[in-house]
């Protein structure tokens, strides 16, 4: 699963990046996104005709829901049951989105012990999550999932699962709506993940109420692998 990430990058520099629109409020920079946190997404606007920044609520709500606490069940959504699961069929089909990050966080236990993991690009680039999103109420509420995949590689020493990344010529088709399940699902081989990397960090990160770049400094003595 994703259940914390980075997402530090100001409004200005996503919008350069994605080749976005930015109608979204500004987010101060989180190095310890948890569920229900305010985050940015890339999505297609009608209005604009363009991609759009915007703000959304993570954790997807789906509109038939009774009230937004169904969404802090709801932060990830698995590749595998994503095209035919109630909760987000129809906005696989519809209202999908990119989910920007600079790296995610999986913890790996020893016995009574709990190590922090960060992954993330070693060049410092963006990621591009595959996420979705949902309007929810009268005031239409935005909230959004990341869509996760078995984990490839040596990132599942980690964790079995790990969010779908998706690079950039991949956005257009993603972004569109529609399509094949099967190759808008796939995950990226081994090979293109080779740039990320796994960063054993300290337990500070546990705790939702911390944040700051000090969550990714390097932990010290890490010897579980």
């Amino acid at each position: 699963m994703c259940g914390r990430y980075a997402t530090t990058r100001s409004n200005a520099d996503l919008s350069t990046f994605f080749e976005a629109v930015d109608v979204a409020e500004p987010l101060r920079p989180s190095w310890n996104v948890a569920p229900t946190d305010p985050v940015p997404l890339v999505r297609m606007s009608q209005s604009h005709g363009a991609r759009v920044i915007d703000t959304a609520r993570w954790g997807l709500v789906p509109p038939w829901a009774p009230d937004l606490r169904a969404g802090a069940r709801m932060i990830n959504a698995r590749a595998e049951t994503v095209a035919t699961l109630r909760s987000f069929a129809s906005s696989f089909q519809k209202r999908r989105c990119l989910v920007p990050a600079d790296g995610w966080f999986e913890w790996v236990r020893d016995g009574k012990r709990k190590q922090a993991y960060y992954m993330t690009p070693g060049d410092g680039s963006p990621l591009a999550f595959a996420g979705l999103w949902s309007a929810w109420g009268p005031e239409s509420v935005l909230t959004c999932s990341v869509v996760t995949t078995a984990a490839v590689g040596g990132l599942a020493r980690v964790h079995d699962r790990m969010p779908l990344i998706l690079p950039a010529d991949r956005w257009p088709d993603w972004l569109a709506g529609g399509g094949d399940p099967e190759s808008l699902l796939r995950p990226l081989s081994e090979r293109e993940l080779a740039g990320v990397e796994m960063r054993a960090v300290g337990p500070d990160v546990g705790n939702v109420r911390n944040n700051g770049p000090a969550l990714l400094e390097p932990a010290v003595e890490v010897t579980l692998f």
